[in-house]
């Protein structure tokens, strides 16, 4: 389960700096080229349009680029991870099991997991300590995509796909995906694409399941617009800029 965490804290404020430093610390481009985005009105600050000599504080301000997000605070923590099977979603467990924390290595700052995989499914697992998105991104009614590439019992009947957009009837209510595909089948088993805003507990093995199509494998390959990749299993890597904006886009349209 999401636990909102209180941004990072720091001393004291940091002194203003110049907006065009702050975008090119943040990997925008060169000086320069941030001075151009300013000069070309591509950029604004806390809702407002920049200007040339504008100062702002980089752990505060909301800075956005051509309507994409920019972050700043260099104390936001932004990752990715290829959960591998068998491995709790949680930062410790007081069973002893193997932990997602048992992958991270050494961190500045605590993070938390972003949309939970239980033990036996594996893929995309978000980690930040930006407990506001990460609060939103988890949240029912921001409908964050998800999608995961499943290997079922098979065959797979035609009308399967459909059966499941119309919605499917479980214990808990009604559920439905937004998007299904058949990927491959051979001897029996089946290889499916599902996409699903939807984020009740198992719910993707619990809806194949009802329809017949018992789940024997579960990977998760992406969250909104952060793709799983060719990350390897157990490893992380921090986000891309885009990607962070991206995220932010899909919380904020």
């Amino acid at each position: 389960m999401w636990k909102r965490s209180p941004m990072p804290a720091t001393d004291m404020p940091a002194d203003p700096q110049r907006l065009q430093k702050v975008l090119a610390s943040a990997g925008v481009g060169s000086r320069r080229t941030c001075e151009g985005l300013i000069a070309a009105g591509r950029v604004s600050v806390d809702g407002q349009p920049a200007s040339l000599g504008d100062k702002v504080d980089a752990a505060t301000a909301v800075i956005h680029v051509d309507g994409g997000r920019i972050v700043t605070n260099s104390e936001l923590i932004y990752l990715a991870m290829n959960k591998p099977r068998g491995v709790v979603s949680t930062m410790s467990d007081e069973r002893g099991r193997t932990a997602v924390a048992d992958f991270l290595g050494h961190l500045p700052h605590r993070v938390f997991y972003v949309g939970r995989l239980d033990a036996e499914s594996e893929g995309l697992l978000l980690l930040t300590n930006d407990g506001t998105l990460g609060h939103k991104l988890t949240h029912p009614s921001f409908g964050v995509a998800k999608t995961y590439l499943c290997e079922v019992r098979g065959p797979v009947a035609r009308g399967v796909g459909r059966q499941l957009r119309a919605g499917v009837m479980l214990e808990d209510g009604l559920a439905k995906v937004d998007s299904f595909r058949l990927v491959d089948a051979i001897e029996g088993t089946a290889l499916v694409e599902v996409i699903i805003h939807e984020g009740r507990k198992h719910i993707v093995r619990r809806l194949l399941d009802e329809v017949g199509h018992p789940v024997t494998r579960l990977v998760r390959t992406a969250i909104g617009p952060v793709k799983l990749g060719d990350l390897r299993t157990g490893r992380t890597r921090r986000l891309t800029q885009p990607e962070i904006a991206g995220l932010f886009r899909v919380v904020e349209d």
